[in-house]
């Protein structure tokens, strides 16, 4: 059975074992790139989406999204939005009703991505809303994966520069992780909430 907390102790996260997608990652740097990737990745029944953007250190600045991440279990495509805006062939992925697009805290997502081209999100799942059924009440994706999976997202890549000419690999591994887990805990939910093999254990909130 496993164990479950309401709430995740932030200090316990970091004796955790580090967390990373192994897969192939692919950055798609044109629009014929894009069309080909989203072609794939339609013929998944769901996919991992997360973005990034160039941190804006000026009080109340913000960047246009730079990267966007859409996983398989195997693959993780980099959309490096920068480049390429918003084509017709990712809004299309976005606003397909046969493939779920699985994130967290997808409303700020979809918000900051209608900045570059508008669009109507379909069968999108929350994370933030679906774990809410197990009772844990966590909503950052490291303290989620922390709690369902015992390990732990690095997030030593997350201010670094999305726009650059050439991301590193560690960039891209960073990347490609944050949307790939998103599948995991959407998997790992349905499971616990399927089989009910989960013990929750509830926490004061944190000082």
């Amino acid at each position: 059975m496993k164990i479950l907390y309401s709430k995740y102790d932030k200090h316990q996260i970091v004796n955790l074992p580090v967390v990373q997608f192994e897969g192939r990652v692919i950055v798609i740097q044109s629009a014929g790139e894009a069309r080909r990737a989203i072609d794939y990745l339609l013929t998944f029944p769901r996919v991992g989406i997360d973005t990034e953007t160039r941190p804006n250190f000026k009080p109340g600045g913000m960047n246009p999204v730079a990267l966007l991440q859409v996983s398989t279990p195997e693959a993780c495509f980099l959309f490096r939005l920068n480049r390429i805006g918003l084509p017709s062939s990712i809004i299309r992925l976005f606003t397909d009703k046969g493939t779920q697009k699985i994130g967290l805290s997808l409303h700020d997502d979809w918000a900051q991505l209608r900045k570059r081209a508008d669009f109507h999100p379909e069968n999108d799942i929350d994370l933030q809303d679906y774990v809410k059924p197990l009772g844990i009440l966590d909503m950052s994706l490291q303290k989620l994966y922390a709690n369902l999976f015992g390990y732990k997202i690095s997030k030593t890549q997350r201010l670094t520069n999305w726009e650059a000419d050439v991301l590193t690999e560690k960039q891209k591994r960073y990347a490609a992780t944050d949307a790939w887990v998103c599948l995991q805990l959407f998997d790992e939910v349905n499971r616990l909430l399927k089989t009910r093999d989960y013990q929750l254990i509830t926490t004061n909130d944190e000082p």
